[in-house]
């Protein structure tokens, strides 16, 4: 193209082709493992993989590939990496026709080549055969949890009891009624997928019972605090309570917080988990239980105490914020009345000072016009008795009293000027 693409645009249009089906025919046993791996657990895992690989003489994936397929003589194996597990399934063309007849120890040897890519969690053993070779097949699982249908088209019947077996391993057996080979491979396929997902999906529910006890408390802890709220009073009493509040209200964010990849997790798998039980377009065979029915009937309780633990979460917060803001307020309120009782005190201390100041400025002006006299008086004392021809007696009380005029209103004068650069109540 001559056109620029998007730097994802590759990504994009290969993602929709990332795990594609393979054609199979019976008999076909597969082995299915599923490992937890974060991200340093994949690249391991994906450079012991290309070690294993280029060892037989293949390529292997490349830095960017989530699957690769590669085909041995008597075997296959394909390899997926998804978001937090690695698949591993190995496909062995079956001459014991017989449904499990062949202990899996011994096809598991290729696998134990591997490093273990991390913590196992899912083993599937899948036995394809043709219907006539399928003898007895009831008698292989568990009475008690046996899980069987057929197709709409009635092309295949499947059974299992997702029990594991003394091998570890949860059998499947698929019968061949007449499914062409690609058919045959997405039928596989996606009751693989539905083994994993929906075991994936029950990660969220030892977390959700961890979490049970916490919840409660902390829903304990909050009906106490609120019903305290209605009977305290004060300011330290309020902050007290708030304190508590925070202290819970921190010790549930932690909790939620880590355990919100787990329940969102659980929600992308129970969706997956629900889209491939439409898409298997499940038949009864007899009085047996469908996949359907069975996931109703043990799957969603689980999944039901995950969304409703994550709900409570959810709820409880916003319960924990509301009282947070209602003894916020009242703290704010106690504060500021605190503030006012201040202030008040403060501005009688001021009105009480500024009277002081008063007194102070009349004891001050008599003071000073005390001296400024006696100064004058001094001066005066040097005239002559006849410079003077009223009396200096009278010239020296019209000097005290003009003195005490003039030093008065100097003080009023320097007293209004401060006057009006003072707040307004600070001279009442």
């Amino acid at each position: 193209m001559t056109l620029e693409p998007h730097p994802l645009r590759g990504a994009v249009l290969s993602e929709v082709h990332a795990r594609p089906f393979a054609a199979i025919a019976p008999p076909l046993r597969i082995l299915h493992f599923a490992f937890m791996t974060d991200a340093d657990l994949a690249a391991r895992d994906r450079l012991a993989f290309g070690e294993f690989v280029a060892a037989r003489g293949h390529r292997g994936p490349d830095a960017a590939s989530k699957h690769y397929r590669i085909t041995f003589p008597d075997s296959a194996l394909r390899w997926e990496q998804h978001a937090e597990f690695t698949t591993y399934t190995w496909e062995f063309a079956n001459h014991d026709r017989s449904p499990f007849g062949r202990p899996t120890s011994e096809l598991q040897k290729l696998m134990q080549q591997l490093p273990q890519p991390g913590p196992l969690l899912v083993a599937a053993d899948l036995h394809l055969l043709s219907e006539a070779d399928g003898g007895d097949w009831q008698k292989v699982f568990d009475p008690t949890s046996l899980v069987a249908f057929e197709t709409e088209a009635g092309d295949a019947r499947a059974a299992t009891d997702f029990l594991a077996a003394s091998d570890g391993f949860v059998r499947l057996l698929v019968l061949d009624r007449g499914m062409s080979t690609l058919r045959a491979g997405i039928f596989v396929q996606q009751l693989l997928e539905l083994e994993t997902y929906r075991t994936f999906c029950l990660l969220g529910l030892p977390e959700a019972q961890r979490l049970q006890p916490v919840v409660r408390r902390i829903e304990q802890t909050l009906g106490e605090i609120t019903a305290e709220m209605t009977k305290s009073e004060g300011l330290a009493a309020n902050k007290a309570l708030l304190q508590r509040l925070m202290a819970v209200a921190g010790e549930l964010e932690a909790g939620a917080s880590q355990s919100r990849f787990r329940f969102g997790a659980t929600r992308a798998y129970a969706e997956i988990v629900r889209a491939r039980l439409a898409s298997l377009r499940e038949t009864p065979i007899g009085d047996h239980q469908t996949i359907s029915g069975f996931m109703d009937r043990r799957l969603m309780p689980a999944l039901r105490t995950c969304f409703s633990m994550q709900d409570r979460q959810t709820d409880l917060s916003a319960k924990l914020m509301h009282a947070a803001n209602l003894l916020r307020t009242r703290v704010d309120i106690d504060v500021e009345e605190q503030n006012g009782d201040l202030l008040k005190a403060m501005s009688e201390r001021t009105r009480l000072q500024l009277r002081l100041q008063q007194t102070v400025e009349g004891l001050s002006i008599a003071a000073i016009s005390y001296y400024v006299a006696s100064l004058l008086g001094y001066v005066l004392e040097v005239l002559p008795e006849d410079a003077v021809p009223f009396g200096a007696k009278y010239l020296k009380a019209g000097v005290i009293v003009a003195t005490v005029a003039v030093i008065t209103l100097i003080v009023l004068s320097i007293r209004r000027r401060h006057s009006e650069h003072a707040p307004a109540g600070a001279m009442e």
